[in-house]
């Protein structure tokens, strides 16, 4: 029984970090309470907040959580640490949906996964990359079944693992792999389809910006928008499907 208990809290304080960071350190001290549960949470709480304060000395800000422009998907984003990026990438961000805002009055530009806030190298599970603050990942636009734009609105609940429905036989099958279908959850996920119009315009504002090196994209989806350009990328076949979202990159 002892054996196990220290196997089960290993196990929850090495997930804790790799999903948060700050999560497993909140884990160990929680430990020395006798109201664990509750101890846990006040712990990461203040430890939530004094990341805003530290991560800026790693060279990673917080992106908002909340607002007009640009604002996170979902809190899980922001509850977990996920929403940190380098202050250059930051600025990309929201310039670009300023911009989209600005074209299309009432639009909303969400991201996903950002990046951990300290630390160039650690992983952001499940992510091949985005481990040093100068990877970000935005949502597409949506419409109704009317085609009225939804704003602050995606088909998944993560904004994740919602594919638009393209010919994907574009990778053989191999293993291990992330290029994960997910084809069972596809009917679960709102029928709202693409926004055409603005998820191309943010592409381009995007790939129009000089401080973007690469943004990722399904081949079949820069097809049927009409995209083009040079950093415009295939993120490969070993990596995430890319016809979910918009992977961008200093």
């Amino acid at each position: 029984m002892f054996w196990l208990k220290v196997f089960g809290h290993g196990f929850g304080i090495l997930l804790a970090t790799l999903l948060t960071q700050i999560g497993g350190l909140a884990w160990i001290i929680a430990l020395m309470f006798r109201r664990r549960l509750l101890a846990f949470l006040l712990i990461y709480v203040g430890l939530w907040s004094a990341t805003l304060v530290v991560a800026p000395h790693f060279g990673r800000v917080p992106l908002p959580c909340y607002g007009e422009a640009l604002r996170a998907q979902s809190l899980f984003y922001c509850a977990t640490a996920r929403h940190y990026v380098s202050p250059d990438l930051a600025k990309v961000a929201q310039d670009a949906a300023d911009e989209m805002a600005q074209r299309y009055p009432g639009t909303v530009t969400l991201y996903l996964d950002a990046n951990l806030p300290f630390w160039d190298g650690f992983p952001l599970l499940p992510h091949l990359s985005h481990n040093d603050g100068e990877k970000l990942d935005l949502a597409f636009y949506y419409t109704d079944e009317l085609g009225v734009y939804l704003p602050g609105k995606t088909r998944s609940l993560i904004g994740y693992w919602a594919f638009e429905a393209l010919d994907q036989h574009i990778c053989p099958e191999r293993w291990p792999t992330l290029r994960w279908d997910f084809a069972w959850l596809q009917p679960l996920w709102a029928k709202r389809p693409l926004e055409p119009v603005r998820t191309g315009a943010l592409v381009q504002i995007l790939a129009a910006d000089p401080r973007i090196s690469k943004l990722f994209l399904e081949p079949p989806m820069t097809e049927s928008l009409s995209l083009k350009g040079q950093k415009l990328r295939f993120q490969g076949c070993r990596a995430a499907r890319h016809d979910d979202h918009l992977h961008i990159q200093l």
